[in-house]
């Protein structure tokens, strides 16, 4: 079995988007690569540890930090 897993990250205006925004979006995805043969397994949660930089001789230093990314994952 083969596997192709994409970051999935919704984009919606502050305003005006909604829930269903995100949805079309996330359905959107789904249907390109179901059209190139790929079936939808699931959507998961990677969290991931970015490290800290250090800067230039420290100024501007930035501490680490952990963030969660989505990702589609597909089988063939």
């Amino acid at each position: 079995m083969e596997y192709k897993v994409i970051p999935f990250v919704a984009s919606i205006d502050a305003n005006k988007g909604t829930s269903d925004h995100v949805a079309h979006q996330l359905e959107e995805t789904i249907r390109i690569y179901t059209n190139q043969g790929w079936k939808y397994e699931r959507l998961e949660s990677v969290t991931t540890f970015v490290q800290p930089d250090n800067g230039c001789f420290g100024i501007g230093a930035k501490p680490g930090y952990t963030t969660t990314r989505q990702m589609v994952v597909f089988s063939k």
